[in-house]
């Protein structure tokens, strides 16, 4: 149980800090078609400003020379990436990991380095990952998929951003996110809890939104009080 909280756009891209800032490469959107089927690609969010210089998420592979293109505009290259964090394997998350064959990779609970190297850690126990304890730490999120996480950064100018993945799929989507759920319980309680801790969501398919405590006259609902 958790109680109400709003949402409110943060209508920029662009999240300054010490030592991290974020920029949001590409805002996430799905999109429903004619025949059943839907469009969708992720949000992809670069994190710098400190010894780590991360991307969560990669876009899907038909997205390949966007995301060069969008890195190299702000002149950081593949091999200046220290991390790629994925919040889970979906193909739309993953799709670019094989730009990136010198950073640490994340996908979901399992990390590796290098030539394939497989490291211990204790995400699949809710123990978090921390590339910079204290200011980027990945934190288990289970629900969307059994393997979720999301990445906490703290002490940026907006306060503490929790860059969600499919954990939420867009602001004010509470009628539709239980439809893409492997464990509707789980994400519930994922959710609840990353509404206590951030300031700003970056959800997977949407625009970044603030969340605002105390009630905020024109925003909207992130849950229902239960």
């Amino acid at each position: 149980m958790f109680p109400t909280v709003r949402t409110a756009p943060l209508g920029s891209r662009q999240i300054p800090g010490s030592p991290y800032s974020l920029t949001i490469l590409q805002e996430g959107f799905s999109r429903p078609r004619a025949d059943g089927s839907f469009e969708a690609d992720c949000s992809i969010t670069l994190v710098r400003g400190g010894p780590v210089t991360a991307l969560v998420d990669t876009g899907g592979p038909w997205g390949r020379r966007r995301l060069l293109d969008d890195l190299e505009a702000l002149g950081v290259s593949p091999r200046d990436v220290t991390h790629v964090l994925c919040t889970h394997g979906h193909s739309d998350h993953v799709g670019n990991l094989n730009l990136f064959p010198s950073a640490a990779l994340l996908v979901g609970f399992d990390l590796s380095c290098g030539d394939g190297v497989f490291l211990p850690n204790g995400l699949d126990r809710g123990v978090p990952y921390a590339p910079h304890p204290g200011f980027v730490e990945v934190v288990a999120t289970p629900g969307h998929v059994r393997a979720h996480v999301s990445v906490v950064v703290r002490g940026t100018d907006a306060g503490t951003v929790v860059v969600a993945g499919d954990l939420f799929e867009r602001e004010g989507d509470e009628g539709v996110w239980r439809g893409l759920s492997e464990d509707p319980q789980r994400q519930e309680e994922s959710r609840g809890w990353a509404v206590g801790v951030a300031d700003v969501v970056v959800p997977g398919h949407g625009a970044a939104f603030r969340v605002v405590r105390g009630g905020c006259g024109g925003c909207g609902d992130v849950e229902e009080e239960s």
